[in-house]
């Protein structure tokens, strides 16, 4: 198991990665999701892997800038990133956000994320 201040520092990369516009619309999509994911969008509805990744590929670009993150270590293996984000579009929206993320196989893949908006601006 990695230290807890490199395992932030993973983490961090890894949803970041999934911020990024040249990675939404790739491969490698499905590999930082766990086959069994789940999200609670926003919109308030419910998005399985296979939904998520259906919408990627005809989402509009959008820059997204994240912050403040924080880990928690739920059990071995398995661990909380929670921060905020502010994504920079036609209309900004600001969030707060949470991920589960599971160490697979060798690979961490995130089981479960929640995009919770926010009407005050953050600071990103």
């Amino acid at each position: 198991m990695q230290a807890v201040g490199d395992l932030l520092y993973t983490l961090q990369q890894l949803e970041s990665e999934l911020h990024a516009p040249n990675t939404r619309k790739t491969e490698r999509v499905a590999q930082l999701l766990s086959d069994d994911f789940i999200e609670y969008g926003s919109s308030g509805r419910i998005y399985t892997k296979a939904e998520v990744m259906s919408a990627l590929d005809t989402e509009p670009s959008a820059d997204i800038a994240a912050s403040d993150f924080s880990l928690r270590l739920l059990a071995p293996n398995l661990a909380l990133l929670q921060y905020v984000a502010c994504r920079h579009s036609a209309i900004a929206a600001y969030s707060l956000r949470s991920s589960i993320w599971q160490l697979q196989g060798g690979h961490w893949r995130m089981l479960f994320h929640q995009d919770t908006p926010r009407t005050e601006p953050i600071e990103c």
